[in-house]
């Protein structure tokens, strides 16, 4: 009959394990306190003891929370936001306008905006602030100056009242740009048939003054030739046309060629009847 033999139980040696235990507790409590704030990020503490840390950012790095604190992380990055809405100009027409928004919440007061106005500020403040804004200008301005000339303004202005009602909410506006503003067909046809006629009109009283140049020039080369001509003969004088006459002789004896010279006209001037 087999003997049963007894194994030997290792003897629990409680001086040893529990320092062990005890380091790994101090370690997993570490690392549930070690919180990360990764570049482009900005913290904002909530102790349970006193609440919202409102004199600290937490920057990007680690950080020790402890573990019944809570740490709220935000992008601090420029960010964009697209709006496509329906808004009505000065006369009561329906435009469709599509905006875009560069912005960040200011990282200098991101506990105020935690507290004040929570996580989700994009939805409660930014996008109700270019709304109002954009449905504000828009209304001031005819189809025709949102289509053609306005353009430019319309957008300084959406930003400049976009800007005054976030700068009170610790939200930074970088740019407003207007991406697309979309008239009803029947008006858009209608405005570019006018500015088609204003450019054809424009062209018109370009080749007029062009005419009316050409035409003044004309008439002062004419009245330059007449007054030159005026002159010319109030300078020709009995004397001085017989004194040309008698020049004109004396180069003409000089010539070798034959002709017979006649001295003796009734104005004294000379006459050629023949010559070579």
């Amino acid at each position: 009959m087999a003997e049963y033999q007894q194994m030997d139980m290792p003897e629990f040696n409680g001086k040893k394990i529990l320092p062990i235990l005890g380091i790994g507790a101090i370690l997993f409590m570490a690392f549930l306190m070690l919180k990360k704030i990764d570049g482009g990020e900005g913290g904002v503490l909530f102790k349970a003891s006193g609440g919202i840390d409102t004199e600290t950012t937490y920057t990007e790095g680690y950080t020790l929370i402890a573990p019944w604190n809570t740490l709220h992380i935000y992008n601090v990055r420029q960010q964009e936001v697209m709006e496509k809405m329906e808004v009505l100009s000065s006369n009561g027409l329906k435009i469709i306008v599509e905006v875009s928004a560069w912005y960040q919440p200011e990282a200098i007061n991101l506990p105020k905006l935690h507290q004040e106005k929570g996580i989700d500020y994009l939805h409660s403040i930014v996008i109700p602030s270019i709304r109002s804004a954009t449905r504000s200008v828009i209304g001031r301005y005819t189809p025709e100056e949102i289509y053609s000339t306005k353009r430019d303004a319309i957008q300084s202005e959406i930003y400049e009242e976009t800007k005054k009602i976030l700068d009170k909410q610790y939200i930074q506006l970088n740019e407003i740009l207007v991406r697309d503003i979309t008239l009803p067909m029947k008006i858009q046809n209608a405005i570019e048939s006018k500015l088609e006629e204003e450019q054809q009109a424009k062209q018109y009283e370009f080749k007029l003054q062009k005419a009316s140049k050409e035409a003044q020039k004309v008439i002062i080369e004419a009245q330059g030739k007449a007054d030159a001509n005026r002159i010319l003969n109030a300078s020709l004088t009995p004397n001085i046309l017989r004194e040309k006459g008698i020049e004109a002789t004396l180069k003409l004896a000089q010539s070798p060629n034959a002709k017979t010279v006649i001295i003796g006209g009734s104005d004294g001037m000379p006459l050629i009847l023949g010559g070579k």
